[in-house]
């Protein structure tokens, strides 16, 4: 029976193919100059590099023809497992015995196959439409193999694990600052938004102006907003008694908070009203048949039914806001955003990797979590098939 040729699978092929041809690491006598490209077979050992090909062309196999979409999961698990086991290897390899200044990053080929084999991974999930219990607990498993990773000393060679080494308290420090920005907005956000969204689904005279004005704000650029918000703020801090006692001023973290805040709003109004507009007129009409008043329509017909739409507004500003509050860092807010600055300052692009790498990881977490946490509360006729 002839193979048949998947064409996902030939997309994937062809990455791998372009990142053969592109360094698997990069080598620097220290954290500044320019790297030394190295290939797969100048990165590890030749072993190691023979059998991490192998692996790969039967990965690129398995890909490119109509394979059993469990096999292509499997595949795809192990490569990318295999990937940052080399990558570590190389590391390793690549530092002189006792150099504490050499510099060895992933390149772009290493980078490449992550995302083939990754784009390879979410279209077998997707194709397995796997329950929302089972997805949260193959995100457990991928934060599982990190932490086992990362704990074993593995990475610990690479660039980005060094400079985490220089700057463990801080980083640790700065995460705390970009949750708190990420979800004390989103929480404000929430609490404000969802009756500012039931105010619109009631009066259509508040709709369109509370709307307008929430998206005019979305089309600010998020550096323009953090910097209109300083002189306000600086302001409110030197004239109204106790509010630089609550951390309000023109720089820090309030200003971010209030930006982030702002850009929070609209998914959350919005999707509330289209979440409330859904409600099945009859589900309506039956509540009051039976006698409900408004406020026990809202809360035990009306709000559960919408209730999915909105948590996906609240997935929305989760993902949004751990993006955005990287840019916090550019007015003493704080956060991931710290590490990427500074690396582009100093040209330090591991710096900036510590930063945004797990800028990347919780947005990507929040993101797989909150979406089967929304299949989870919808209705069962609505959930995927």
């Amino acid at each position: 029976m002839p193979f048949t040729v998947d064409k996902l699978g030939v997309l994937i092929a062809a990455l791998a193919a372009v990142a053969a041809f592109l360094p698997f690491a990069a080598f620097r006598a220290n954290r500044i100059v320019l790297g030394e490209a190295k290939g797969l077979f100048a990165a590890l050992p030749g072993w190691e590099a023979a059998v991490l090909a192998i692996v790969l062309a039967a990965g690129i196999g398995i890909a490119l023809f109509r394979t059993p979409t469990l096999w292509r999961l499997a595949t795809s698990l192990v490569v990318l497992a295999l990937l940052f086991v080399a990558i570590g290897h190389a590391g390793s390899f690549l530092t002189p015995p006792g150099d504490k200044i050499a510099r060895v990053s992933p390149g772009a080929g290493f980078w490449l196959l992550i995302f083939a084999f990754a784009l390879l991974a979410a279209d077998a999930i997707a194709r397995l439409k796997l329950k929302p219990w089972t997805r949260i607990g193959v995100l457990a498993a991928v934060a599982l193999f990190f932490a086992v990773l990362l704990g074993s000393g593995t990475l610990n060679d690479l660039s980005i694990l060094r400079e985490y080494a220089n700057r463990g308290d801080t980083f640790w420090r700065e995460a705390q600052t970009h949750l708190a920005l990420a979800l004390g907005s989103l929480a404000a956000a929430t609490v404000a938004g969802i009756p500012i969204g039931i105010l619109c689904h009631r009066s259509d005279a508040w709709r369109a102006p509370v709307l307008n004005v929430l998206n005019a704000i979305q089309t600010i650029p998020s550096i323009a907003l953090f910097g209109l918000l300083i002189a306000p703020l600086a302001w409110v801090a030197a004239n109204i008694p106790g509010a630089s006692a609550v951390g309000i001023s023109g720089i820090g973290a309030a200003p971010a908070m209030v930006a982030l805040f702002a850009y929070s709003l609209l998914p959350v109004v919005a999707n509330t009203v289209v979440g409330l507009d859904g409600v099945p007129p009859a589900a309506n009409d039956a509540a009051k048949g039976m006698g409900m008043t408004d406020w026990q329509r809202l809360t035990t017909v009306e709000f559960p039914l919408a209730f999915p739409v909105i948590l996906t507004g609240i997935r929305i500003v989760l993902v949004q806001n751990i993006g955005l509050a990287t840019i916090a860092a550019l007015i003493g807010g704080g956060g991931f955003g710290v590490f990427v600055f500074q690396g582009v300052g100093q040209t330090a692009m591991d710096l900036v990797l510590l930063g945004a790498v797990p800028t990347v990881a919780l947005a990507f977490a929040a993101a797989v979590v909150l979406d089967a946490t929304v299949e989870m509360v919808s209705p069962k006729d609505t959930r995927r098939d």
